[in-house]
């Protein structure tokens, strides 16, 4: 078996894995993890971090000398993640500020899974496995090692949706949103930890102030929200250029890169 075939037969395998793994005892793990800790926030880390086994087995295995650190992209300084993350959302947290009020009852459980649980596991699973080790360890580039992962980014918030109209809307703001999730964790070294902290600061405001009932918003919610988009691409080109860092992505790197895949 070559070297291609045996990356993308274990690298699909292990993910179907994690999959229906997670699709079919996800909730059982949540609930019987509730009921031991009396916790409903670490049951979902706990559910979390279980259903991540196959990932994690699934990396070894084809990088058995790598770190799983390197291999998640947690191995990257936190604290460059949470200043570019506080900065760049600032016009969400000041526009929501302005035009929103405070939710009156916000229960800390559900704002932690909301929030820091969910950014933090979904961007490990969906930009770090899915998306990054086919765009850093293979010759896939931009747009094909990101196309699958963010197709399925935007099924999984499909649940916010209750007509059609929502369901595209939904759609194309979850799957524009992994696309920039994906391009600044590639843009900023491979940093997942900027693409964590935005993804926490962006779900954090929307929970904490009367926005929307769902990622689809209105007027102004949205309008802050692509304020802060801008401020986070312009922010990321100003830094490279001055810092005379190459980019990551680029029109030779769109959809094909040189090189084979890595062991």
């Amino acid at each position: 078996m070559s070297k291609t075939v045996y990356f993308y037969t274990v690298f699909i395998l292990g993910f179907l894995t994690y999959y229906f793994f997670d699709l079919f005892c996800f909730k059982t793990i949540q609930n019987f993890s509730k009921e031991t800790m009396n916790n409903k926030a670490i049951a979902h880390v706990i559910a979390y971090s279980v259903t991540l086994i196959p990932l994690i087995l699934t990396a070894k295995l084809l990088f058995p000398k790598k770190k799983l650190s390197e291999l998640f992209s947690v191995d990257k300084p936190i604290f460059v993640g949470y200043v570019v993350a506080c900065v760049t959302t600032l016009p969400m947290l000041i526009g929501y500020f302005l035009f929103f009020h405070l939710v009156k009852d916000i229960h800390f459980d559900s704002l932690f899974i909301n929030t820091a649980s969910s950014a933090l596991f979904e961007e490990i699973i969906f930009r770090a496995f899915l998306i990054g080790i086919l765009y850093r360890y293979t010759g896939m580039g931009f747009i094909t090692s990101i196309l699958f992962g963010s197709l399925l980014f935007a099924q999984v918030h499909l649940y916010q949706s209750s007509d059609t109209k929502e369901i595209i809307e939904i759609l194309s703001i979850t799957f524009l949103g992994s696309i920039l999730f994906a391009w600044i964790y590639f843009e900023w070294n491979f940093n997942l930890w900027i693409a964590v902290f935005v993804h926490f600061f962006m779900n954090l405001y929307w929970e904490i102030f009367a926005v929307s009932d769902n990622v689809s918003g209105n007027l102004y919610g949205n309008i802050f929200k692509f304020l802060s988009v801008l401020l986070l691409i312009g922010i990321t080109i100003y830094y490279k250029k001055k810092k005379k860092i190459p980019f990551n992505i680029t029109m030779k790197s769109l959809f094909l890169k040189r090189g084979e895949i890595e062991q």
